[in-house]
């Protein structure tokens, strides 16, 4: 959520930093604002809406700066507005401040500061802070780095801060507890964003801040500090991405680029890792800590959203193959209730961006029981990579759109994969079986590319449908995951309600909504539960529903049944969940079109969730 940008140096700030507001639209926001400073003299432009229009609101102003910070708001206290957009600045007007994250104690703190005679212009916990902060300097007579210091210290909550100040005309002061923050090292110069889509284009050497840490950075500096006053040697790294991962390529929206590029993602996750020929799965993360991975009585799974359906999937793959309990939780649900975890328990994490807030907090708490934590990521370098025993990285590239598509099916893959590589250890699983579904996984890129090549059936499907209220989702065993995320990447994309259930709990209530204006999507693939699943798409028929189904290649059955349908390649019932989804993000994306929607950014929603 929300997105910062910083720079110092020797070029002008402004364009930098409104380039760097562009990339990171992605993250979902409802404001924009930048600050520039310059010969003392401190500027702030802030805007409700999009970076376009603080842009159009500029055209013919003196921006001239070489420092400066930049911020897109998703709102969380105070609406939407001018006056709440960041950054914001100080009562005596010496400082501006943008500001990722959620302060929990700032009501406390603002009616001690209503009582020192501080007045606030906007609703936000950011001006509160803002003002602690100059409070803190103003008492002790200290510098703005200290009284940051000792503000953080009283503050509870997430929080990514960039401060400058007039007094000290090439610096931003920067730090970070549970909202990301990356730093690019460029010659005479130093770029600060949330990610690293920013900064790409500029530099491949990064620094990636970690909880509790401030950086102070000039053109020619960087010095972290922890919060004791410590100083701490920078971890330099090296971006492993394009710029071109980031732009669009020729494709209208990032989400149908992401949506194609599933072909060469599935296979980037495979490479290196997996070899049929050599009936071999080599998995560093999980070939170094086999014996803690086998020796568990339970693997819990904690994700939000699409990652949870991700997890849902590998819940009944795990307990198929390894034959070890799973349990799946929210990540919300898990941090604030008293769960068991046990010295020895695995958890899993999964997470597109690595920065998740629930799910950061819950790993906490389970890393403090003594559980082992493996995490399934997609961003190097992110919090959760970092916070995790082990892991594996999904290889998916940059996800721009904030609908996760690319990045749902790279995290099933590595999912499969860790748990063949388990069963295999423990022989829970036959070689025979072990290898064919090797040879499965292999050819899933191939398959998923043919289904992609018969995408304008699915856009007709689209335009069929767009004006429907309401649409159920229904799979079984393997594929009742993706009903779930079939429905939820519509709500996501068309703002159409829908709803995903199994399909044998369709007669448990869910049945009462059928009638001819209700669109059914069925996930009806050939496997263990077919004639179950027909049966299911007979009883909606009767109620004159209108039945879409997705199904195997030679089914000769459920066409006659389907009002519409879409035909993918056969799969063995584990792999299906790779090929069943990418009709399903297809179907959102061009109802959402066909709707006029901004698939890329649907209103009210946040590529990455950061704050609770």
């Amino acid at each position: 959520m929300c997105g910062i940008v910083g720079y110092t140096g020797k070029k002008q700030a402004y364009p930098i930093i409104l380039k760097g507001l562009k990339r990171l639209e992605y993250r979902g926001y409802d404001s924009s604002g930048v600050a520039l400073l310059k010969n003392g003299i401190l500027n702030v432009y802030k805007k409700k809406g999009k970076v376009v229009e603080l842009e159009e609101s500029l055209l013919g102003e003196t921006l001239e700066a070489t420092i400066g910070i930049g911020h897109t708001r998703w709102a969380t206290h105070g609406e939407p507005s001018d006056k709440n957009a960041h950054p914001h600045t100080s009562a005596n007007g010496n400082i501006a401040m943008i500001h990722n994250g959620i302060i929990e104690n700032y009501a406390l703190i603002k009616s001690d500061l209503l009582k020192k005679g501080y007045s606030f212009k906007s609703e936000t916990d950011t001006e509160v802070l803002l003002n602690f902060i100059e409070d803190i300097q103003k008492n002790n007579n200290c510098s703005i780095e200290e009284a940051l210091r000792i503000a953080l210290k009283r503050v509870t909550g997430a929080y990514c801060i960039l401060l400058i100040e007039k007094n000290n005309p090439d610096t931003i002061i920067a730090a970070r507890k549970g909202s990301p923050l990356v730093i690019g090292i460029g010659k005479g110069e130093h770029f600060l964003a949330s990610d690293a889509s920013p900064i790409i284009e500029y530099t491949k050497e990064v620094v990636y801040v970690n909880d509790y840490e401030l950086a102070i950075v000039k053109p020619d500096e960087l010095i972290l500090k922890n919060l004791g006053n410590e100083t701490i040697t920078p971890y330099i790294t090296k971006l492993d991405m394009e710029l071109a991962a980031i732009e669009k390529g020729g494709y209208e929206h990032f989400m149908l680029k992401e949506i194609f590029e599933q072909p060469s993602t599935i296979f980037d996750c495979l490479r290196g890792r997996l070899n049929s020929k050599e009936s071999l799965i080599k998995m560093s993360g999980v070939d170094d800590n086999i014996e803690q991975i086998l020796k568990a009585d339970r693997i819990l799974i904690i994700a939000c959203g699409t990652s949870w359906h991700a997890g849902l999937v590998a819940e009944y793959i795990i307990e198929e193959l390894c034959r070890i309990p799973v349990e799946v939780e929210y990540a919300s649900e898990f941090r604030y209730r008293n769960p068991i975890v046990n010295k020895g328990d695995v958890i899993i994490a999964i997470s597109q961006s690595g920065e998740t807030a629930d799910t950061l907090v819950a790993l906490e708490k389970a890393k403090e029981n003594g559980a082992f934590i493996f995490g399934v990521v997609n961003a190097v370098g992110s919090s959760i990579a970092r916070i995790s025993n082990a892991g594996a990285y999904t290889h998916a590239g940059p996800e721009i759109g904030v609908a996760s598509t690319k990045a749902f099916t790279g995290q099933l893959v590595v999912l499969m994969m860790t748990a063949l590589v388990v069963a295999r250890h423990k022989k829970s699983i036959s070689e025979d079986r072990y290898n064919a579904l090797l040879v499965e996984l292999e050819q899933v890129p191939e398959k998923v590319e043919a289904i992609l090549k018969n995408a304008d059936q699915i856009k007709t499907i689209a335009e069929k449908y767009k004006t429907a209220n309401d649409f159920l989702f229904l799979g079984r065993g393997y594929n009742f995951p993706i009903a779930l995320e079939g429905a939820l990447k519509l709500k996501e994309i068309s703002y159409i309600h829908a709803e995903g259930y199994p399909a044998a709990e369709m007669k448990h209530g869910p049945i009462a909504l059928v009638d001819e204006s209700l669109p059914v999507v069925f996930i009806a693939t050939k496997d263990p539960y077919h004639e179950k699943i027909i049966s299911n798409m007979q009883e909606i028929k009767a109620r004159k529903g209108k039945i879409i189904s997705i199904i195997s290649e030679g089914d000769t059955i459920s066409p006659d049944l389907s009002n519409d349908y879409f035909c993918i390649p056969i799969a063995d019932e584990l792999i299906a969940p790779l090929l069943t989804v990418i009709p399903l993000q297809l179907l959102s994306y061009y109802v959402g079109i066909a709707k006029g929607i901004d698939v890329d950014k649907p209103r009210n929603l946040a590529k990455s969730v950061t704050v609770e």
